[in-house]
């Protein structure tokens, strides 16, 4: 659990961004990362990506893989 607010909430508070960040609940900005296992249980869960929710778009599996199958150059586009 520590590993994981580290980098969400605890991470949100050192950017100043705790006001709008962080958590999930009402008025907050939110990108998730949806999850096959449960990353309490076992922290390599992590790796084990279902989804991406990012500014309003869905990501499945199959679009991660095609991103991550491009050359960094094109990524950052």
């Amino acid at each position: 659990m520590a590993a994981l607010q580290a980098a969400t909430l605890n991470a949100a508070g050192a950017l100043g961004w705790e006001a709008r960040t962080g958590t999930i609940e009402p008025g907050r900005e939110a990108d998730l990362v949806l999850l096959d296992r449960n990353p309490l249980e076992d922290i390599t869960n992590t790796k084990r990506i279902r989804a991406v929710f990012r500014a309003g778009r869905v990501f499945n599996r199959a679009a991660l893989d095609s991103i991550l199958a491009m050359p960094c150059t094109a990524r950052s586009r």
